[in-house]
């Protein structure tokens, strides 16, 4: 089941972001098994909205690939991430 995940990350910034994002998608595409991002600076934090064909391939991105990633950026916070099923989308064209 398709999940949406919210992802808020105290005081990361714009070039750390870049960094992990340079090493997250391969070929400047989203990872095996996102469907959706959206990421941008809120309160000195760092937002992110995505969703994911499961949870399970989202918690396997984060153990192997993002965890990583956010190391070499040099992002110490501890991440606030939730996770709830998604019943719907829409999109305008």
């Amino acid at each position: 089941m398709a999940v949406a995940v919210f992802v808020e990350v105290p005081g990361v910034t714009a070039a750390q972001y870049d960094a992990m994002i340079t090493d997250t998608w391969p070929g400047g595409h989203l990872p095996s098994g996102a469907l959706f991002h959206l990421a941008g600076p809120w309160q000195g934090n760092w937002r992110v909205v995505d969703m994911w064909e499961s949870a399970e391939a989202f918690d396997t991105f984060v153990k192997t690939i993002l965890g990583p990633a956010m190391q070499k950026a040099g992002v110490t916070a501890q991440p606030k991430i939730e996770i709830w099923p998604v019943h719907k989308t829409a999109h305008t064209h």
